[in-house]
């Protein structure tokens, strides 16, 4: 086995620690909230360190995600990882798993989340800043807590897509954004829910997003052409100065008040 290149292994309470890749599926995760354990989100960056240096393991062709994957698994010492390789993750993560569990001296947990029963989705729906509601949303992955209850906002703009890996291409929407897509399948704890990742609004300019190289680019672009206002959208590692301008110019044209 390769071993980590680094890592402080357990917290300093001598917690356990498991990364999680997608959403595990709801018994998972009751089950590590039980025994205390910390969990990580290795979907997230956690780690300053340069995403090119997973390219001995993954080729560049992978999506920022799962290279940030294997970017926090080669420098976190973790007691085990629990990994979606189901239909609510991507065939790419099943790859990603034979990886990690080749690279990683802990447990890698295959698991498939096909749960069904409805969270709820507030947070995509209620007035606040997009940035954090995309954070709210990606940390709600590590409990199984239920949402608290908010109040819904008239939408004048939408994004549909995955969280992205660089967040600052969000600080350019109103905070009467509305969420779609795989989010939204996300913050309800379905996220193999295809009728739930398909809805649109028709009558709110979106902005439907993908990471690079990331399957959904196929949806993400097919969707937006038969949106009345949409508009497709990818990036890579971090969003550049042409993909804010490209949704700058697409939210002005459309009439949506830039954030203050």
């Amino acid at each position: 086995m390769v071993m980590q290149e680094s890592g402080s292994g357990k917290n300093h309470a001598g917690t356990e620690r498991f990364g999680i890749v997608g959403i595990p599926p709801l018994a998972e995760l009751e089950r590590l909230n039980r025994r205390g354990c910390e969990i990580v989100d290795l979907d997230e960056p956690q780690v300053r360190a340069d995403i090119d240096r997973t390219s001995r393991y993954l080729p560049r062709v992978y999506c920022a995600v799962l290279r940030t994957v294997v970017l926090n698994a080669m420098h976190l010492e973790l007691d085990g990882v629990l990994i979606d390789v189901g239909p609510g993750k991507c065939d790419c993560a099943r790859h990603v798993a034979e990886v990690l569990d080749a690279m990683l001296p802990c447990p890698v947990v295959r698991t498939e989340n096909r749960d069904s029963r409805p969270f709820g989705i507030p947070l995509c729906r209620t007035k606040m800043a997009l940035p954090e509601k995309l954070r709210r949303i990606t940390a709600s992955v590590r409990t199984v807590t239920p949402h608290g209850e908010l109040p819904a906002c008239r939408p004048t703009a939408g994004f549909w897509g995955v969280p992205p890996r660089d967040f600052s291409i969000l600080d350019l929407f109103p905070e009467t954004t509305h969420i779609y897509g795989w989010t939204r399948c996300m913050e309800n704890k379905t996220p193999a829910d295809f009728e739930l990742e398909m809805r649109i609004n028709p009558e709110v300019p979106t902005v439907f997003f993908a990471q690079s190289f990331c399957a959904k680019t196929a949806l993400a672009r097919h969707l937006a052409e038969h949106h009345p206002l949409g508009l497709y959208l990818d990036c890579d590692v971090t969003a550049g100065n042409s993909a804010r301008s490209k949704v700058e110019a697409f939210l002005e044209l459309s009439g949506v008040a830039r954030p203050r």
